[in-house]
């Protein structure tokens, strides 16, 4: 293991949180998990690897739907627990449900509003 990555104050299984940011409009865009391997394999491949946790498996992001994200830069908070990703997102949807970001609904009078659209119905997008 490397020295930076003995940095990283993983938690008990191992996982990290890590949010992924667009580069140029600083939109958050999504949130997901990684492990060790994930964040090794994130740094050296220049694209953003995650843990699934209900795959229990690792997930290139993009592997299935190509909007994969690219790696601008690599940051770790000051508390050493999250790490936030600055990418550049192909195909600018880095949502399952096909929208730009996965946080796409609004509190508004008590009630989540969904603001942002769809930009390609998920079934185009995946083929399971």
């Amino acid at each position: 293991m490397s020295d930076w990555l003995d940095t990283v104050r993983w938690d008990e299984k191992g996982l990290v949180p890590a949010i992924a940011q667009d580069h140029a409009s600083g939109k958050i865009l999504m949130v997901a998990w990684m492990n060790e391997e994930a964040l090794r394999l994130t740094a050296e491949q220049g694209h953003a690897v995650y843990w699934s946790r209900s795959r229990n498996k690792l997930w290139h992001k993009g592997e299935e739907s190509g909007h994969q994200q690219t790696i601008v830069d690599i940051r770790l908070d000051c508390d050493e627990d999250v790490i936030l990703l600055s990418v550049e997102q192909k195909g600018g949807i880095a949502c399952h449900t096909g929208r730009e970001r996965c946080f796409y609904r609004k509190l508004e009078n008590q009630q989540w509003q969904e603001t942002d659209p769809v930009l390609k119905d998920p079934k185009s997008i995946y083929s399971t």
